[in-house]
């Protein structure tokens, strides 16, 4: 790779996904149609594939007291890289072969048992965080609003622009002028005189002295 070349994380990581996404449960969840082809247009030589249990040939690993497993690798430009999610129902708890019953401070919940259906969204979310490890919403994850590039430009855009102001000294050109200000504003009082001077003016101590007995 050249200097002048970004990586696929750079790259990838660059994206600005936000339209992309809903939100469900406080979690945030990134259309996986959408994320495989944009990864795709951008490499379109990566592959992906579904980890299956070597024993039993099925796209999950199961554990009668954990629940079931599912994994994806995904490859770029020669890079492998693999991810895992659990089968979760909407409050994020492992589904398993029976349903079950949980505390919660509400009472007693039940957590449904896995059917396929949750299995196949589960591998498909999968997929999406596996992606992220390359750099496609991975600012999500880290808990970012949007990509660093556009942080970048946007903390750009709000910081606020330096005041320039003038030095204002007793009997120089300008003091005439804030005379005749404060003269024919005190009905505004000091402290909003002093504000109101103060985005224009830096004085000293002794100067707003000054100010105060023309009032």
């Amino acid at each position: 790779m050249s200097k002048t070349e970004k990586s696929v994380f750079e790259t990838l990581s660059a994206i600005n996904v936000n339209d992309k996404v809903e939100q469900k449960n406080k979690l945030t969840y990134l259309s996986w149609a959408w994320a495989w082809a944009e990864v795709k247009k951008n490499y379109p030589s990566a592959t992906y594939k579904v980890v299956k249990d070597e024993a039993t040939n099925m796209p999950f690993v199961f554990d009668p007291s954990m629940g079931y497993m599912c994994s994806t690798e995904v490859t770029i430009k020669g890079e492998t890289l693999e991810m895992w999610l659990p089968v979760m129902d909407g409050a994020n708890k492992a589904m398993k072969l029976e349903a079950y019953e949980y505390d919660t401070r509400y009472g007693k919940k039940t957590c449904q048992s896995a059917t396929m259906f949750d299995i196949n969204k589960t591998i498909m979310r999968c997929l999406v965080k596996n992606l992220a490890m390359f750099g496609l919403g991975h600012y999500i994850y880290a808990g970012e609003d949007i990509p660093q590039d556009d942080k970048s430009v946007a903390e750009k855009l709000a910081t606020p622009k330096k005041i320039t102001t003038i030095k204002l000294d007793i009997g120089d050109d300008n003091w005439e002028k804030v005379l005749k200000y404060v003269s024919a504003n005190k009905e505004l009082g000091l402290t909003k005189i002093g504000e109101n001077l103060l985005t224009k003016y830096s004085m000293t101590a002794k100067v707003k002295k000054e100010i105060a007995k023309a009032l």
